[in-house]
């Protein structure tokens, strides 16, 4: 019970802080106050993935040793490139377009891709109750996409499909991890796969011209209270905890952190003065009763993993 209380915890405190990441990308790009224009969101990923990376560095270079076979490089080169790195400039190329609340839902669609994924890369074995849940997350998904025109008038379907990709990637990370990493220590793989992130993010910051930006725009400072914010709370620290909660866990319990995070998402964005329309609620509704059911057969299956996790 202590354990399962634990691992919910992990699920609550993660769900707070990604469900807070939309916003605080969106402050880093505008200013509230005056709706200025402040960093691009090319500039929030890169800086997003330099601040995060940096503060993993020192761990990360005295961990290289765990890279003991090809395998294992690779799989922390997807777990670095295709689980973080590409995702921070595809969700900030996405609130362009779309209120951080709507990206907050489409983040929902992670548990869905990571069966998915699971079952055709991994082997995974999916049960009845799975493919009627990855099913239902479909429907859900299809939904969310079509109600882009309903209130952000101003995104695309690029814009959506911007964290579609993304979440694409969350799955083929969070299944890398669990089925190729899970033997290593969270923080060992966390800060490794982002001494993978620091060059190509040290050179996107300058080819970007982001010091140029914050010497020269008044807003720059406050903007970058949120990107520190959500580069070493909402990044680099919480993706210890995320590849813990996978090494303990499963790789569908850990992705069921997006049962929550749409909730918070929309609700900080509702306090911003976002809007909502009904078919986005009722598609983030049918799209978690789909991980629901996907999940609630696994329960466990879970149990019996974490018990024997735990006494390793």
């Amino acid at each position: 019970m202590k354990v399962n209380l634990k691992y919910a915890g992990i699920l609550i405190l993660l769900s707070i802080v990604w469900g807070s990441s939309f916003i605080l990308m969106k402050r880093g790009m505008i200013d509230k106050a005056t709706g200025a224009n402040i960093f691009s969101s090319n500039q929030v990923g890169a800086m997003r993935m330099l601040f995060a990376s940096s503060v993993l560095l020192p761990f990360g270079l005295r961990s290289l040793k765990i890279i003991s076979s090809v395998k294992i490089g690779l799989s922390l080169a997807v777990v670095s490139l295709i689980g973080s790195f590409i995702p921070a400039f595809l969700f900030t190329y996405a609130e362009t377009g779309i209120s951080s609340g709507y990206a907050g839902m489409l983040n929902s669609t992670t548990p869905i891709f990571t069966l998915i994924i699971g079952a055709m890369l991994f082997r995974q074995k999916l049960i009845k109750t799975q493919v009627l849940g990855v099913l239902i997350g479909t429907v859900g998904i299809i939904t969310l996409v079509n109600g882009v025109s309903i209130v952000d008038t101003s995104g695309t379907f690029y814009h959506v499909f911007a964290v579609v990709f993304a979440t694409l990637g969350y799955a083929l990370s969070t299944n890398t991890i669990r089925y190729n990493l899970s033997h290593l220590p969270p923080l060992k793989v966390t800060s490794v796969a982002f001494v993978f992130a620091f060059l190509p993010a040290l050179l996107l910051f300058f080819y970007f011209d982001t010091p140029s930006v914050i010497v020269h725009n008044e807003h720059a400072n406050k903007a970058l209270v949120f990107i520190l914010i959500l580069s070493v709370i909402g990044t680099a620290l919480s993706v210890i905890l995320f590849n813990y909660l996978i090494s303990k866990t499963s790789a569908l319990y850990a992705s069921s952190v997006t049962y929550l995070i749409p909730i918070v998402a929309v609700f900080i964005g509702f306090i911003d003065g976002e809007t909502i329309s009904w078919i986005q609620v009722l598609a983030m509704i049918i799209i978690l009763l789909g991980v629901f059911t996907a999940n609630k057969m696994k329960k466990q299956n879970i149990k019996k993993e974490s018990i024997h996790d735990f006494n390793k």
